[in-house]
C-alpha cells in the first residue's frame, strides 16, 4: 500500500471514529436532557403528603362532591365542596392569613379540606394497602369518625413555602400545626392568638381524638 493510501485510509477512520464519538455524545446529552426534566417535573417530598399518590388515584372514583380538590385550588375558591365545606371560622382564619402572606409572595393551595366520610373511609382503605397495616395507616389516615377533615376542621396546605409561611406566622390567626409528621395539616386553635400554639402530637396515633 502507498504512503498516500494509507494516509487516506487513516483520514477515514479517524473521520469515522469522530462521527461514532459526536453521535454517543448527542444521545447522552440528550438522555441527561430527558431525566433532568423529569426530574425537574416531579414535586419535592416537602411539597406533598404521602397519601397525595393515594387522592390522586382516588379521583376517577370519587368527586368533587366528596371533596376531592382539583389541582390548584386556593384557599378562596368558593366552588369547590372541599373548601366551602370547611369550617367558617377556619375558612375565615386561613383567608385572612393568605391576604397577608400574598405580600410576601406566597400562595396557600388547598391540597386537602372538607372530605366526605365516603371518601375519608376509602382513603382509609387505601392507605391500610400502602402501608402494610392498620396500625401504621393510623399515623397517616383518620377514620371517617374521626376525622377533623371529615367535620370540615382541618385542611392540608401547599406548597413548602406556605407551610414555611404559616409555621412562622400562623398563631397570630389561630391556625396551628397539629402532627410532627404532617406540616401540612393546619387546624383553628383560638387560643393560639394570645398564648401560641400548644405543642405537636408525633402523628394522629397520639391524639386522644382518635381514640373515640
Amino acid at each position: 500500500m502507498t504512503y498516500s493510501r494509507r494516509a487516506q485510509t487513516t483520514t477515514r477512520r479517524l473521520r469515522i471514529r469522530r462521527i461514532r464519538i459526536a453521535g454517543l455524545l448527542v444521545v447522552t446529552v440528550a438522555i441527561a436532557a430527558a431525566l433532568g426534566s423529569e426530574l425537574l417535573a416531579s414535586p419535592s417530598s416537602t411539597d406533598a403528603s404521602p397519601i397525595d399518590v393515594l387522592r390522586s388515584e382516588q379521583r376517577g372514583a370519587l368527586g368533587e362532591a366528596d371533596g376531592v380538590v382539583p389541582d390548584g385550588t386556593t384557599i378562596f375558591d368558593d366552588g369547590i365542596p372541599g373548601v366551602a365545606n370547611l369550617d367558617p371560622a377556619l375558612l375565615g382564619a386561613l383567608r385572612q392569613a393568605a391576604r397577608d402572606a400574598a405580600g410576601d409572595g406566597v400562595e396557600f393551595f388547598v391540597d386537602s379540606g372538607w372530605r366526605s366520610p365516603e371518601y375519608q373511609e376509602q382513603l382509609l382503605h387505601d392507605a391500610v394497602s400502602e402501608y402494610g397495616s392498620e396500625k401504621e395507616a393510623a399515623r397517616w389516615v383518620a377514620t371517617p369518625n374521626t376525622s377533623a377533615h371529615v367535620s370540615g376542621d382541618a385542611v392540608d396546605i401547599g406548597h413548602s413555602d406556605a407551610t414555611a409561611w404559616l409555621s412562622e406566622h400562623g398563631a397570630e390567626y389561630g391556625l396551628c400545626q397539629i402532627y410532627s409528621n404532617e406540616p401540612w395539616h393546619y387546624e383553628l386553635r383560638p387560643e393560639a392568638i394570645d398564648h401560641g400554639c400548644p405543642p405537636l402530637y408525633a402523628d394522629p396515633t397520639h391524639d386522644p381524638r382518635m381514640q373515640q
